[in-house]
């Protein structure tokens, strides 16, 4: 994506890169970090052939908020359409992903960056991102959730 300016903007696990070339041709990045000042670091992961959660906890006088998620692995005997819940905020979102026929066949991975982190519905209060299970046959699953509290 570019700004008005031209210049590209990307996002890399958690920060903003803005790249652009100077009127000599010269590049030039800088990062800007979407953590505010003052927060600590959330990470969750969860792996295998079940239902995989990964929770962003809560902690006294914090909010948790949810910068994003992801979702891989591979598909199962049948195919199939999972719904993928994060649960913790204000209203449950859900996103829909597709398990492809095949235990050896990659699914498309679902992978969701919000542009402006989510909170908890309240202080103290655990965000997770919760994926049932891929379906019979299954072998190989994972989930990912990062964030922050403040």
């Amino acid at each position: 994506m570019t700004d008005r300016d031209g210049q590209l903007i990307y996002r890399i696990a958690g920060s903003q890169r803005i790249a652009s070339v100077d009127a000599n041709g010269a590049l030039s990045v800088s990062t800007v970090n979407a953590v505010p000042p003052g927060a600590s670091v959330q990470a969750s992961s969860s792996g295998g052939a079940q239902a995989n959660n990964s929770s962003l906890s809560g902690a006294a006088a914090k909010t948790t908020y949810i910068a994003g998620f992801a979702v891989t692995g591979a598909g199962a005997t049948g195919a199939s359409v999972i719904t993928v819940t994060v649960t913790g905020v204000a209203t449950t979102m859900n996103f829909s992903m597709a398990i492809p026929a095949g235990a050896a066949v990659a699914v498309t991975p679902l992978v969701v960056n919000f542009a402006t982190p989510v909170p908890a519905s309240a202080v103290n209060t655990a965000v997770v991102v919760n994926v049932p299970s891929f379906g019979a046959g299954n072998t190989n699953a994972a989930s990912s959730a990062w964030g922050f509290q403040l």
